[in-house]
């Protein structure tokens, strides 16, 4: 017959392991984790279990209001600007999420010299190219 202590030890290392593999995704936000293989799970709003040491958080995504500040030398002046976007599908933007940033500051740039100087035409371009990576550009504002 196991003591009172030991099962108040067992009781508490028990709750402790639970209070670790317990973790609450806030609302707008979505979690990439991998696993110890290589497997990747994307998990959104609300409670979930991970597990401690076979799976680990890669990235925690925003799903709304991101924002990249653009700003950049061009023939007739500085291209200054922001880029709105959304992310639509977690899952396909885990891959570029870290770099989603870098990308657009080197493409709008590039795609303003092409001829797609408006902003309207600047969305379209953006949104051709990033929505297969689940990424929506809302907005192009330059200025």
């Amino acid at each position: 017959m196991p003591t009172p202590m030991l099962l108040l030890t067992l009781l508490c290392g028990l709750t402790a392991i639970l209070l670790v593999c317990v973790r609450r995704i806030p609302e707008g936000q979505a979690y990439t984790l991998r696993r110890v293989d290589g497997h990747m799970r994307t998990v959104g709003a609300g409670v979930h279990v991970v597990l401690p040491l076979i799976e680990r958080v890669a990235h925690k995504i925003r799903l709304f209001g991101n924002v990249v500040d653009i700003a950049a030398p061009a023939a007739d002046g500085d291209l200054r600007g922001r880029v709105y976007f959304q992310v639509l599908d977690a899952k396909r933007a885990d891959a570029v999420i870290d770099g989603i940033a870098d990308l657009l500051r080197a493409r709008v740039p590039t795609l303003a010299t092409q001829g797609a100087g408006d902003a309207a035409s600047l969305k379209v371009e953006l949104n051709r190219e990033l929505n297969p990576r689940g990424v929506l550009v809302t907005r192009v504002q330059l200025g």
